[in-house]
């Protein structure tokens, strides 16, 4: 029963996903109208809850690992287990994260609610470049000490700060550009393109403890710091670009 435990934390990953999800689909959209008889279009507030699942099964994600190596349970059945929550949490509800996103562009329109579904499909990329990322990993044994493409619990993480900072900035800036219908579309081709190429990304492990190995992560974990008090949840997307090209920089030198 104790070689379990690492599969039944996986699946609490799993069960947070579908929380995310329902969450997500649950959410309309809003139509409001001020005194001057200004329409306005938004998404409920509670769309962000489906972040803060996100975020737990990522929490989540990380330990299951962590117990399977402190309980010497590692197993193949615990690696692919692995792999379909990782798909449902990271891949699948972030990716109706921005289908949801992307209608609230087209309403934000004139005639925008009468936009064919068409339009909001590219969003299914996301998932789709997520489950390629995944095989590959898969039956790839030379991904120890970095990745290949960027892992999608990151692609994820990235994608669910969005509501939070829809929901929680004050600059106007930051939410016409989650009103943007071209900036999702951009989003979905470069978190797409990042996950299924073969750039070597930093992997959260360290075979021996030293400044020159650690450095990569002090340098992510500063940025991450310093910005979490300056742009709050913008904090996470600078963290993501900051991973990106510390990886890229370090990747000879680790």
């Amino acid at each position: 029963m104790i070689k379990q435990i690492p599969n039944i934390i996986t699946l609490l990953n799993l069960f947070f996903g579908c929380l995310a999800i329902i969450t997500i689909m649950q959410t309309g959209l809003t139509v409001s109208i001020d005194a001057s008889g200004e329409q306005t279009i938004a998404l409920p507030q509670k769309i962000y809850w489906a972040s803060v699942f996100i975020g737990i099964a990522a929490v989540i994600d990380f330990f299951d690992g962590f117990f399977a190596r402190i309980l010497k349970a590692p197993s193949d059945m615990g690696k692919q287990l692995d792999s379909l929550a990782d798909m449902v949490s990271f891949g699948v509800a972030p990716g109706l994260i921005i289908y949801q996103f992307l209608r609230l562009s087209f309403a934000s329109q004139v005639n925008g609610l009468d936009v064919t579904v068409g339009w909001l499909l590219p969003a299914l990329i996301i998932p789709c470049a997520g489950a390629y990322r995944l095989a590959r990993f898969n039956i790839d044994t030379t991904q120890t000490n970095e990745f290949k493409g960027v892992p999608i619990p990151a692609a994820g993480l990235l994608i669910a700060s969005f509501p939070l900072i829809y929901w929680f900035s004050n600059s106007n800036w930051q939410i016409q550009l989650l009103q943007n219908k071209w900036f999702w579309y951009m989003v979905i081709c470069t978190i797409s393109y990042l996950m299924i190429s073969k750039l070597p990304m930093l992997a959260l492990k360290f075979k021996q403890f030293s400044l020159k190995n650690i450095m990569p992560f002090i340098i992510i974990l500063f940025v991450t710091f310093i910005s979490s008090f300056w742009v709050a949840w913008m904090a996470i997307p600078i963290s993501f670009i900051t991973y990106v090209l510390v990886s890229l920089v370090f990747r000879k030198k680790v």
